[in-house]
């Protein structure tokens, strides 16, 4: 049985304000890259369907999506960061050390 079209616009709406739910929840450290794949998955479904279909909740979606892609930028960063400490640091071990006590 194939759903109608009526199902598939509120699929799409559902699926683009998840988007920005699950974004949003991508914020959270560790926890958020669960969040951050779901509203990927998220904005797919919804991007599939808009071919189709107009999407009143398109504003969601996109803003969904920037911030994951913020979030990706924000964690990489950090991750540099700690990287950079620890090879300019090798002797604290990845502990302390940030304020000058050597």
């Amino acid at each position: 049985m194939n759903p109608s079209n009526a199902q598939i616009k509120i699929r799409m709406l559902q699926d683009s304000t998840r988007c920005l739910v699950c974004g949003l929840l991508g914020l959270i450290p560790v926890l958020g890259l669960v969040f951050a794949v779901a509203a990927l998955v998220f904005a797919g479904k919804a991007r599939t369907a808009e071919k189709r279909f107009w999407n009143a909740a398109k504003p969601y979606r996109l803003v969904g999506t920037g911030v994951v892609m913020f979030t990706v930028v924000l964690w990489i960063f950090i991750a540099f960061l700690v990287a950079m400490h620890m090879i300019q640091h090798p002797d604290s071990g990845g502990y302390g050390h940030f304020y000058g006590d050597d």
